[in-house]
């Protein structure tokens, strides 16, 4: 840990646990607590904190709460992903300022991590149905001073969001309960339920402009499952395949859980699929030589198919 995010993270997770003590709160709500009488200047920590640094200390904050109070939604993005999946919004989106929405939002993480990583660049916004996980979300976005919009509701159900540049999302996954909302989606099951990461990837293109690009961390199946060939042909007529990559299982608790990235150009006059889509498996992030010969063929593809 880096000292001063090391400090700030001592600092939350002194005050949450007291309260946790002091009230019998779960981790997570002591947290969230903590989090917004910091915001409201009753309490601050010592040192000049960066804003990455406030994110990764209540990040960790979370993380530490979620392993006392485990839900199978409740997953985080890993920090490496974030910054990767930063990396290629930079690469792809070239606009100066741009709106940037995760549908998926759960605490946040994703979305900031790539938000501090162009820092001034983007506007936010997120969708998460959970109050807690929105609440600590919104408090992150004001402790970094990051512009997001909140939209507290199922992800699903109709938006009131108007066309974004990018979207950014880690799709959950699994089976969507909800069959009347799901009937309403082209990519609906034709019998039985209908898989949720699969209505969220139809969602986000509905809500990005022609043109725009779309940074999805997707199962590592997502194209061999039993639906596959219904998102297949919803893909080919709504968007162009820039890129499959296959992440590193060492990312991964458990490899049955193992993920990759899907990157989508949605269909516009004009705008041409890639020569070739990129394929590539991303190497283990921790090492340095490995990972720079890697930004080196993902730099070499963008300038032939891209520019």
């Amino acid at each position: 840990m880096n000292s001063e995010m090391e400090k700030v993270f001592n600092f939350i997770d002194g005050h949450a646990s007291k309260l946790q003590k002091e009230q019998d709160l779960p981790y997570l709500e002591s947290l969230l607590e903590t989090t917004e009488t910091w915001l409201d200047g009753h309490i601050e920590p010592d040192g000049q904190a960066g804003k990455e640094d406030v994110r990764k200390a209540i990040q960790l904050a979370v993380l530490k709460g979620m392993k006392e109070h485990v839900q199978p939604h409740h997953q985080m993005t890993p920090d490496a992903l974030g910054l990767l999946v930063g990396y290629l919004v930079e690469l792809f989106v070239k606009e100066k300022e741009f709106t940037l929405l995760d549908p998926a939002l759960g605490t946040g993480n994703l979305l900031l991590t790539v938000m501090n990583y162009l820092d001034g660049r983007i506007t936010g916004a997120g969708v998460e149905i959970d109050d807690l996980l929105i609440r600590l979300a919104a408090s992150t976005s004001d402790l970094t001073e990051q512009p997001v919009t909140f939209y507290r509701q199922d992800a699903l159900q109709p938006l009131l969001i108007d066309p974004v540049d990018a979207v950014v999302a880690d799709l959950p996954v699994g089976y969507y309960p909800d069959e009347e909302v799901a009937g309403t989606y082209e990519l609906k099951a034709e019998e039985g339920m209908s898989y949720a990461h699969h209505l969220f990837i139809e969602q986000a293109l509905k809500h990005t402009v022609d043109g725009g690009y779309l940074f999805f961390v997707i199962p590592k199946a997502l194209f061999e499952s039993p639906q596959a060939s219904q998102l297949h042909t919803f893909l080919k007529k709504t968007a162009y395949i820039q890129s499959v990559m296959e992440l590193p299982e060492s990312l991964f608790k458990n490899s049955a859980f193992a993920k990759g990235i899907l990157v989508l150009q949605k269909k516009k006059e004009g705008v041409k699929a890639p020569k070739e889509v990129l394929l590539a498996r991303v190497p283990n992030m921790s090492n340095a030589q490995s990972m720079a010969k890697f930004f080196s063929q993902v730099s070499q593809w963008f300038k032939e198919n891209k520019q």
